[in-house]
């Protein structure tokens, strides 16, 4: 981890609640849903007439993140992210946060501070309220958790279980671009250990850089799907890759699906990217993850609504349980779809 060497202060000097109290203060509220924030023993959120979702991921340092190359700013802004990014997936508007926090005593206020101005920014960004979280010491390094709230019209929410048979499968914007850019992260850094004098060779990469290290929350879906007068059978975030995604869907919806190999869409970038690091780009995109595109599926009836659409591509069509979940090759034939997600069990 990178810090200027200037202002650097100890938590111990401020402790528990002068670290809260620093970190918190400059916070507004700007939702009418949020009556009351941080200061009290709970939030306070009204809700009328709405369904409220709920959403919490943790992100760990050494497992989900390595502060080697992962700017602070950056990370709390993804950890935002990939909440907001859950709560746009159930075609809800996302309200409010909290963050809690587990530091060691190798982050410095400063530190925590960086972290914080990424949050904010994601905040300010989506327009969600901080409302609320705990921060206490570590042995480990740092862990991240944040709770996403969100709100809906009980007729707008979209579930992962109402894909039906001959719906058109749909994904938003394109795929493998994270997994390319943290495997570029990851080989640059590992040259760094071996030689500290060699610069990373990023030139020509900052698309995939971005995606891996400042994703986007595709909450623009919600009046998206308005204008075009669709409402999703089924939908999904791709943060584990768009074929544990798929069985995600198929499972809870008790279908099969069939995907075909020359739709999945992919920026020239990250096609490029796997090439030069011999990974097969379609990998990439099937397994790699940490997209927070959208996966969804529509009535075939509204094919004339999505086919155009400049960030939507129909990738395929939901079929009967029994013919399972399928990659459709060029050629023609079909290979099982396999989910990839992380195992927490795996040695």
């Amino acid at each position: 981890m990178t810090e200027s060497k200037r202002n650097i202060t100890p938590i111990s000097n401020l402790g528990e609640f002068g670290l809260i109290e620093r970190l918190t203060n400059k916070i507004k509220l700007k939702n009418s849903s949020s009556l009351k924030g941080i200061g009290d023993d709970a939030a306070v959120l009204s809700f009328a007439n709405k369904h409220i979702v709920v959403t919490t991921d943790l992100l760990t340092e050494g497992v989900h993140f390595n502060l080697m190359y992962t700017p602070l700013k950056h990370l709390g802004y993804k950890s935002v992210v990939v909440n907001l990014s859950d709560v746009a997936a159930m075609n809800a508007i996302p309200k409010q946060i909290t963050v809690s926090l587990a530091l060691s005593s190798k982050f410095s206020v400063e530190a925590v501070e960086l972290l914080y101005e990424g949050i904010s920014l994601a905040c300010e960004k989506y327009g969600v309220d901080l409302i609320g979280g705990d921060t206490t010491s570590s042995l480990t390094g740092l862990t991240i958790s944040v709770t996403a709230i969100g709100e809906c019209e009980p007729e707008n929410l979209v579930y992962r279980s109402g894909a039906q048979k001959n719906d058109l499968i749909c994904v938003t914007g394109d795929l493998g671009g994270a997994y390319t850019g943290l495997q570029l992260l990851e080989r640059e850094n590992e040259v760094f250990k071996v030689n500290k004098n060699i610069q990373p060779q990023f030139d020509g990469k900052d698309y995939i850089l971005g995606r891996q290290l400042k994703p986007e929350a595709r909450t623009d879906m919600r009046n998206i799907f308005s204008e075009l007068k669709i409402k999703p059978t089924s939908m999904i975030d791709i943060s584990d890759g768009l074929s544990s995604e798929i069985m995600h869907i198929c499972k809870q919806s008790q279908v099969g699906a069939k995907i075909f190999e020359e739709k999945i869409p992919m920026d020239e970038q990250t096609k490029n990217m796997a090439l030069e690091l011999n990974i097969n780009p379609l990998v990439a995109a099937l397994n790699g993850g940490e997209d927070y595109e959208l996966l969804f599926t529509v009535p075939v009836s509204d094919y004339d609504k999505v086919k155009n659409h400049p960030d939507i591509t129909i990738i395929g069509h939901i079929a009967d349980a029994t013919e399972g979940t399928a990659l459709v090759t060029g050629a023609g034939s079909e290979i099982e779809l396999m989910a990839q997600g992380w195992n927490p069990l795996k040695e």
